[in-house]
This record gives C-alpha cells, structure tokens and sequence, in this order.
C-alpha cells in the first residue's frame, strides 16, 4: 500500500500535535505536579510515535521514543520537570518541527539523527532516576504488556467479534494452506478509541503496519466499507502469519488512537455454523454495540477539541468557489445595470425580471456570506506560537517577561491569516527588545520585575483590530529625532516642525532603526518598515501610540476579507473608481469658500477639525484637468487610517455596491494607488483606490 495518500493528514496532524506539546511543556514547567498536562503531554508524544513508526520515517519516531520514555517517567513520578530539561525537550520539539519542514518539502525526514538531543536525554533520566536511560522502555513494556494480555483473556463474544467471522469453503481451503505452510491462523479485532476522528485512516494504518508479516483472508465490514467508515469502534479480520501473537498485537498497539486489540488462534466449524449464528448474534449485539457510540458526542464536545467539529479544506477548492461567486455577482450587476439603464423600463417593466433580480441578490448575498465564514479562521493558529516565542527571548535577553493574549477566537479570512505571523512576530521581539527595559531598570522605576507583553485581538465593524503592547519605557522620541538627523532622514527644518507622532512614523521607515547594537533578536533596521509593507499588502493599516515610561501600542487593523468588499463608486473627471466603505467616515459637499490653506496645503474645518484634502483630478492626472480652476461644487470623501483622515475631492457619487476585486498583474505603473480592479454590471473596469497610501 502506498502511504503517499496519508501524507498530507500525516503533516497536519503532527502539526497540531507539536503545538500541543509546546502549549502543555509551557505549562508544565509552571506547574510541575499538574497530572492533566503531564497525561496530555504523555498522549501527544505516544501518538507522534506511533503515527512517523507508521509512515516509516523511523528517526522521528526514534527521537519521539525517547522523549515519551521522559515524560513517562515524570508521569510515574520518578523525576520532576526543571528548567534544564525543559530545555531539552523544547530542542527536540524544535528538532521534530525540523523533521516536519523536511518531510513537507521532500516527503522523506532527512538523514540527521539529532545524536546530541536523545543522549541529553538519556542523560538527564540517568541524573534523574539513577539508571540508564532504557529504563523508561522496559518500564513502559511492563505496564502496556499486561493490559493487553488481560483483556483478550475475558473471552467475551463482545470483544472477540473475530469469532463471528463467516467463512466459505474458498476462505477454509485458504487457512488449511496457511496452517500447512507453518504459518499461524489468527482472529483478530482491534478496538479505536472513542476520541479517534479519521476512522478510515486509523484502520488503513493499521493494515499497512502488518500487511509484510502475513496475508490477510478476510476483513468484517469489508475493505470497501472500512475505507467509507462504513463501521463502528471496531473492525476485525482473519490473518494468516509466521509471527506471534504477540509481535501483531505490539505491532497494532503501535499505531496511535488503538483502545485494545484483542487476538487468539482462529476457530471454525463449518460454513453453515459460522454464517448462520452470526446473523442470530449480530442482532442481539446491535443494542450493545451502539449504546456507546451515542455517548460519544457528549464525551468529545466536554473535551472542547476544535479538532472534532472542524473540516480541513484545500485553499485551492475555497478559491475555485471564491471566483465562482465573484462571476455571480458580477452577473447580478449586469442585470441591474440593464435595469437602470436608458431602456431599463422597457426591458424591466415586467415584475417577473424584477423578482428574479431580488432573488438573484439575495442568492449572491446568501452565498457570499456562506464562503466567507467557510474562509475564516481563527487567528489563534497564529497566535498560539508565541508563548514559547516569549519564553525563548525571556532566557535569549536575560529579561523576565509575561505574554498574556487575548481574542485568540476572533477569525480572519483564511488569506490573511497565513500572512500575519512574520508581522506579529517581529512587533512581539520588537516589544521585548527594545520595548521592556532590564529586571534591575524596572525595579529602579519601582515597576513589576517581569515585564508585561499584550496582544489583543477584537473584530471592529468590517475591520478586524490586532494590538500588540507592552508596559516598558515607551519610544523615546528625542533619540528618533537624534538618529533621524544623524542619518539625513530629516532636516532640522523639518524636525522643529515635526510632532512626537511624526517622530514615531520615522520608525517605519525602511533601515532606520533606534538599536544602539545590533542583535539577532531585533535592531537591524528590517523590522517595522517590513511590517508596515506587509500590513498593507494585506489591505490594512499599522500606527504606533506610546506614553514614555508607560509602554507602547502598535495597532494593526486589517480587512475580514480580501474578496469581496463593500464599496463607494465615485466618478473622477470621466472615469469610475471604487472606494472601499470600511475605509471611508463621513462625505461632505464642499464649495471653494470651504477650502482653507495652511502651510501651502488646502484643507476644510469640519466640526472642530482640519482635515487636509487632495484633489483626484490632479493626483490621478487626469487629460482635462485644469489645475487653476476653482471648485464651485464638489463632494469630499472623508476616509480614515487610524486617528488621521483626509478628503478626497471627487466630481460625482455613483452610490454603494458589492464589488469583487480582481488583481492587475504587473502592467500598471501607478499600481500604489490602486489595490486592484473591479468588473461593473456594463463590462467597464473601474479600478479601487487603496487609501492607505494616499493618507
């Protein structure tokens, strides 16, 4: 059998399992005694053992072996974790996470052993528990090794449902070779655990890990329906083989999300006695057989797995329905283009065309809707990474540092989410380098000696809002400007004008950066202007906020989506173009009288405020603009980024419209105005302005 199938359910499951690990080791370390994280940390290395055993890749699963022989330890009580070994166990998470990336890219692990990590912990369970470090493994047999051999031993006709098997003569013709060929005949039913999510693959794995140790004759459900998860808990079969009983049961144990295997010598009578009572006897034990299948939902839904109610999608297909839908709008803004248009009365005047048109909204609305929530995640799949993050900087900088998270279930289209942690991981090193001052300046200050690092996450109307701050110094501003003039960055004309919020767009800036050294945690001047790109690549928005000696705030927000979107159409000498409406805060009708200067530059003062404006014709430069002319009349679309706003002047309002946003290659030069293109209802392109760059 080919295990190429299961590589990619291989890869995501490790995946999550790592993460597992890394969550509950953190714990772990806080609180050394806690039985429950010590279990779950025990379960998780088990199943990676027993799932890269599996599918062949034999050096994770020997350095997975020899981390559960440590955490098998600890749950026996015979050593406690320390920060040493915490360390240990984090490189060989590290290690596996490295065997991961190979096995992604290359479908094999690679050929480093990670000698050095296994003999450090052999050796520390050696320091630990007095002996060598193959003590964990006799122990484990010992206790494994009764469990099974008891329970086949209740000779029950619930557990050993091998025994119901029905045979014909062809199948008894075929045990009567096996058995003169010296090999064994064996019954067998292997048991999943009630938690086991893929059935199918559970049951593949398990024939794949026996299938070059005999010949299988029969299988109760058959193949098919095992591979359907046409079946219950449990599955048996008959096998002919040269080996033990033993050898197959280890061998079925090994593979992960196994409750019990049950296994004896294969009996039969005749074919009459064997198909007969096994109908009679199948009815009297579908009561029994079912009864715990119902409990189980409640038992998953108590654990609170997302795992259990959540299905994994290619991104490709989601992309597939994605245009799909975007052609679907794009149609039901052809009709209503045809309905508004010159001989829209004509043609509309019938009221069938004009329900059909309601119905075709609400239809692309509806669907709409329902891809969105299929493409949100939660952000927590990029989040939950960084506690161990934190941990390694707090050991890295020699600072002592909390990370505390909240929001972690806010959701963003699936497209964002992939792109965000480069981003939130440099504005987390950000804050611990250079935001949190030393244990020993802190306490000077008299502030707490650990510092405090947050990220908060909340959705805010269409927006989703992503703060990450900290309660150190805060941004000196007098050293930005210091650097600022060292550097030629700023003039000393410009600076006197400048105010602490200039200061602090500075830092955004590509290579300018306040670090006095250079580290490999942060300093090199490649960090917030790297993020601020990126941000707005995303469609969002980045600004900074700091109180000196309080702490500071980088505060990110970005878009649900990026397919789809709601907005403004505007017209622009003789042109059309769309303006996203989460971007936009109020529009305003102005008039020459309206527009005031100040410094050269025109603004308006509206309701207590100055909001600078720029006139469309002029920055998209348009033919027949005539750059003296005075406005008469005009609207201003007021649009926002952050705390800062500005007006664009533009002729005519067209009204709101869902849009579908199309990318536009590498063909237009201009292409940091616009973030992309849109199809409306008469065939013409207008093209949506990105005003985050004009702001």
């Amino acid at each position: 059998m080919d295990t190429s199938q299961y590589l990619e359910l291989f890869i995501d499951e490790t995946k999550e399992h790592l993460q597992s690990l890394n969550e509950h080791i953190l714990e772990l370390e806080k609180d050394p005694e806690n039985d429950d994280t010590i279990n779950e940390i025990f379960r998780a290395a088990h199943t990676l053992k027993g799932m890269s055993g599996t599918m062949g890749y034999t050096r994770m699963q020997r350095l997975t072996h020899d981390l559960e022989n440590v955490f098998s330890e600890i749950r026996n009580g015979n050593m406690k974790a320390n920060e040493k070994l915490v360390d240990i166990l984090f490189r060989g998470l590290d290690a596996l996470e490295s065997y991961l990336d190979v096995i992604s890219s290359t479908g094999s692990e690679g050929t480093e052993d990670n000698e050095d990590i296994i003999n450090d912990l052999n050796e520390v369970i050696a320091e630990e528990t007095g002996a060598d470090g193959s003590a964990p493994e006799e122990t484990k047999k010992v206790e494994v090794s009764p469990a099974n051999e008891a329970k086949p031993a209740e000779n029950s006709p619930a557990k050993n449902k091998y025994e119901q098997i029905p045979v014909s003569e062809y199948e008894i013709h075929a045990m009567e070779n096996a058995k003169e060929d010296g090999q064994n005949v064996f019954g067998i039913t292997v048991y999943l655990q009630e938690s086991c999510i893929l059935k199918a693959a559970r049951a593949f794995l398990v024939f794949k890990t026996v299938e070059d140790k005999g010949e299988l004759i029969k299988s109760i459900p058959d193949t098919e329906k095992i591979e359907d998860e046409e079946f219950e808990l449990d599955f048996s079969w008959i096998l002919a083989t040269k080996e033990s009983k033993e050898t197959i049961r280890q061998l079925i144990m090994n593979v992960s999300e196994i409750a019990e295997v049950c296994i004896d010598d294969f009996k039969y009578t005749t074919v009459v006695q064997n198909t007969q009572p096994e109908k009679e006897e199948k009815k009297e034990e579908k009561p029994e057989v079912k009864e715990p299948a119902k409990k189980q939902p409640p038992q998953a839904a108590a654990k609170g797995k997302v795992a259990s109610r959540s299905v994994r999608v290619d991104i490709d297909k989601l992309d597939v329905l994605m245009n799909l839908v975007s052609e679907l709008i794009i149609a039901k803004n052809a009709l209503v283009s045809v309905t508004s248009g010159d001989n829209g009365a004509e043609v509309g005047s019938g009221q069938i065309f004009h329900e059909n048109i309601e119905y075709l909204e609400r239809v692309t609305t509806n669907l709409h809707e329902s891809v969105m929530k299929v493409r949100m995640v939660p952000i927590e799949s990029v989040v939950n990474r960084f506690p161990r993050m934190i941990r390694d900087l707090n050991r890295k900088l020699n600072k002592k540092m909390e990370l505390y998270m909240t929001g972690e279930d806010t959701e963003l289209d699936r497209t964002v989410i992939d792109e965000l942690g480069d981003p939130l991981m440099h504005l987390l090193r950000n804050s611990a380098d250079h935001g949190l001052e030393s244990n020993e300046e802190r306490v000077r200050l008299g502030k707490p000696e650990v510092g405090s690092i947050f990220l908060d996450a909340y959705q805010d109307g269409n927006n989703v809002t992503i703060e990450v701050r900290d309660d150190g110094g805060g941004i000196d501003t007098e050293k930005v400007r210091r650097k600022a003039l060292e550097k030629g960055t700023i003039t000393l004309q410009q600076a006197e004008a400048m105010t602490d919020k200039d200061y602090i767009d500075l830092l955004f800036q590509p290579s300018f950066s306040t670090a006095d050294k250079i580290s490999d945690v942060s300093g090199r001047g490649v960090g917030l202007d790297v993020v601020k790109t990126k941000i707005e690549s995303l469609g969002g928005s980045i600004e900074a906020r700091t109180v000196k000696g309080q702490g500071s705030t980088f505060m990110i927000q970005l878009p649900l989506t990026l397919a789809i979107i709601q907005a403004l159409m505007v017209e622009v000498g003789k042109e059309k173009y769309a303006i996203p409406l989460g971007n936009i805060d109020t529009i305003e009708d102005i008039s020459q009288d309206d527009i005031k200067l100040v410094q050269s530059k025109e603004v308006i003062y509206l309701r207590g405020s100055v909001i600078p404006i720029i006139r469309m014709n002029e920055i998209l430069e348009m033919e027949d603009y005539d750059k003296e002319a005075d406005i008469e009349s005009g609207v201003a679309v007021v649009v926002k980024k952050g705390d800062q706003r500005l007006g664009l002047v533009v002729d005519n309002l067209l009204g709101q419209q869902e849009t579908v946003i199309k990318s536009m290659g590498h063909h237009i030069t201009n292409a940091k105005l616009f973030s992309g293109a849109t199809i409306l209802g008469d065939g013409e392109v207008a093209l949506i302005l990105d005003t985050n760059t004009l702001i």
